[in-house]
């Protein structure tokens, strides 16, 4: 019933309908969230951070077909959420398709099943091969959106040593993207949302690179794998967003490792490319609210040279009647307790209740 090899894979990609909207297939059986590539047979490849398929069934038990795939062999994880309630995370193993089971508790006679890309596009993806379940009608509410572009903070990368600890396993063993500060508030403010962060980017360089070796985030943007690979789909922006929310620089301005040359912070280059990152989203989505955010770990006088170039980017639209007004918003400075310094899954609900109300106030909710 489930492919066996990921050489099968390279068929099905062939003829992949690209999707990042909330979709559903035709049978409204299935609801497709987040960067996805579209298969056949309601087969999904989940890309970015927390991208989600979710289904309705009815019955005590079910299992899904997972394959972890990417240009190298390794693992990946996926978080679930039953009726509404959190229940883990599971480890996909290299190699074939698994099948992993899922028992209900509940008396409910219908259950929904949410399944969530637990680490982002640069840990490498995942095929949702299909379900045994006994599969209902799924239904959604249009809800204001939300977009978060930013890098490992955003992505929740390094949050999370819960079942292994930081200085053990490989950098996608301590990621939770379900409770990345993004897809928290945004389920505290009932919004949908979309997840485009990648680790260690930047607007204009990269934590240990100065866009030499390595793609920055006006690079890959565009590209639905988050990837300069041209082989890849495009993006096709068919999300549009109400908010897209702009957490870059974090890394922009980080030191690096110490052993590489870095070069002094160039606040022009950023402010730049940031005012031709901000253009290039305006042309996709007109009638968007832009919020850009400072980073709760770069403070001192990286932080008021930070506020800086933020308030000049902002100032290079003053005069743009097309748009709405590009707003600022400030998290508080964090000291994370995170591996390798980032914040960790306690830190990231701190973030999102900062953010939560700023946002739900541009939304106009009440």
């Amino acid at each position: 019933m489930f492919p066996k090899k990921i050489a099968l894979l390279i068929s099905f990609l062939l003829i992949s309908i690209v999707s990042t909207s909330q979709t559903q297939n035709s049978s409204k059986t299935f609801l497709y969230q987040g960067r996805i590539d579209k298969l056949q047979n309601d087969q999904v490849i989940l890309i970015g951070t927390a991208s989600s398929v979710s289904f309705n069934f009815i019955g005590n038990e079910c299992s899904i077909a997972l394959q972890s795939v990417d240009s190298y062999e390794h693992h990946n994880y996926v978080q679930l959420v039953l009726d509404g309630k959190y229940i883990g995370k599971i480890r996909i193993e290299k190699g074939d398709v698994q099948t992993f089971p899922i028992k209900v508790t509940s008396n409910k006679k219908e259950h929904r099943l949410e399944i969530y890309k637990n680490t982002e596009a640069q840990s490498g993806n995942i095929l949702f091969a299909g379900t045994t379940a006994k599969l209902t009608t799924i239904s959604f509410k249009k809800k204001k959106k939300i977009e978060f572009i930013g890098d490992s903070i955003t992505c929740g990368a390094a949050s999370d040593p819960s079942d292994i600890p930081c200085d053990k396993g490989e950098y996608m063993d301590h990621h939770n993207s379900y409770y990345a500060y993004g897809p928290r508030l945004s389920r505290a403010i009932g919004v949908d949302y979309l997840m485009s962060c990648v680790s260690g980017i930047g607007m204009y360089r990269n934590w240990n690179d100065e866009n030499k070796d390595e793609a920055i985030m006006p690079d890959v943007y565009q590209n639905l794998y988050l990837t300069k690979d041209p082989s890849k789909p495009k993006y096709d922006f068919a999300f549009q967003p109400d908010i897209i929310s702009i957490a870059l620089g974090t890394n922009d301005f980080s030191g690096g490792d110490g052993k590489k040359e870095r070069l002094p912070f160039n606040p022009e280059k950023y402010v730049s490319n940031y005012i031709n990152f901000i253009k290039m989203l305006y042309n996709h989505n007109p009638n968007v609210q832009i919020v850009i955010t400072n980073s709760p770990m770069v403070g001192g006088e990286k932080g008021g040279v930070f506020e800086d170039c933020l308030n000049k980017v902002k100032n290079a639209f003053a005069n743009d009647k097309a748009h709405k007004a590009i707003q600022i918003f400030k998290f508080k400075p964090m000291t994370p307790k995170g591996c390798s310094g980032h914040p960790d899954v306690a830190d990231h609900k701190v973030l999102a209740d900062e953010y939560a109300p700023f946002l739900k106030s541009l939304l106009h909710e009440k």
